[in-house]
């Protein structure tokens, strides 16, 4: 499996997802603006992908000024994290991370800007190589409500493509498949940027494991025929009552999976639960470029002036999530009370 993320040379290295299936292109990024254009314009995607992206975006801010004097460096660096900050609304991962990096220019700005510099660089190390860690936790916890034999849904792209590595929803899966298990998984195609088709489609072939690829309007057919056994999606944000965001759809799964009772969870890292905010009426939902509905890889699909509504995220109400996969264990109702606990672990 390719890496989403990496650093090398003193730049970062982003493989670019909005040529895959297609093609695997990677491209490097020396300036904190560049980085900034990769989150917003989707080179890369996935809530901590998001977030180690910006970390580094951070690094290149910081290495990107060339005066001597204290006060300016911090001006320029609150710029900096206010561009990166800027990029997309919903993925709190991203102001997770810049908020991790800020901390750690307080710790370090009484040092001079060379250990300043190589600080930041080094914490957004840890940010990256803590993600792979935390994802394989994901994949440990979760693979105990994994039956062998399970037909397993997904919708969007939550592996390793939306990571550092190894993936939080596809962590599960992979984690199931390598302990021996004989599982079986569905893709949504996840319209309308089509994820599930261009992104975990690719990924789990690249990995061996049986995969097939449904449209979105299919998960329901195969629910009532039986054919599928548990749901297991990311998070892109997580409110305090366990209310979450993921991308636009997710919301429709699940209440199909409860009325076919189907479990339904979500995989994701602590970092991804926002206890500021108390529902999920409060997580801001971001809303796209039309042409993503009018298109299809620069084909049209709909007539010129027709008006489109592009949300790229939807929340799913706590009531219908079984569970929340963490890397601290997996988080049962009431998520109220529940997930402050895991917070504080």
């Amino acid at each position: 499996m390719h890496k989403s993320i990496e650093w090398t040379d003193h730049r970062l290295k982003l493989l670019d997802q909005t040529k895959l299936p297609g093609a695997v292109e990677f491209r490097h990024y020396t300036g904190y603006r560049g980085v900034a254009e990769a989150i917003t314009t989707m080179v890369v995607r996935g809530a901590p992908a998001i977030g180690a992206a910006a970390a580094y975006g951070f690094v290149l801010g910081a290495a990107e000024f060339q005066g001597q004097d204290k006060d300016e460096f911090i001006s320029h660096m609150e710029e900096v994290s206010s561009t990166l900050a800027a990029t997309r609304p919903t993925a709190v991962n991203l102001f997770w991370a810049l908020r991790r990096m800020e901390d750690k220019l307080r710790e370090l700005r009484d040092g001079g800007l060379a250990e300043i510099k190589q600080g930041l660089l080094a914490e957004a190390h840890d940010i990256a190589a803590e993600d792979v860690a935390i994802n394989r936790k994901i994949g440990e916890h979760g693979n105990g409500v994994i039956a062998d034999g399970a037909r397993i849904l997904t919708h969007c792209n939550a592996g390793a493509l939306a990571t550092v590595g190894y993936g939080t929803a596809l962590g599960v899966i992979r984690t199931a498949h390598d302990s021996g298990k004989n599982i079986k998984v569905f893709a949504d195609e996840t319209r309308p940027l089509l994820q599930g088709a261009r992104l975990t489609a690719w990924e789990l072939l690249q990995d061996g494991i049986p995969v097939t690829l449904i449209t979105d309007s299919m998960a329901g057919y195969l629910m009532q025929k039986g054919q599928i056994d548990v749901v297991v999606v990311g998070a892109d944000r997580i409110a305090a009552n366990g209310d979450t965001a993921n991308k636009i759809g997710t919301y429709a799964v699940a209440v199909l999976a409860q009325a076919h009772e189907i479990p339904f969870y979500v995989a994701a890292p602590t970092s991804s639960i926002d206890i500021k905010l108390a529902n999920g009426e409060e997580i801001p939902i971001e809303e796209r470029n039309k042409l993503e509905v009018r298109e299809i890889c620069g084909c049209k699909v709909a007539p010129e002036g027709v008006e489109v509504f592009n949300p790229a995220f939807d929340v799913t109400p706590a009531k219908y999530i079984t569970g929340i996969i963490t890397e601290k264990g997996i988080v049962a109702p009431p998520y109220a009370s529940n997930l402050l606990k895991v917070m504080v672990r």
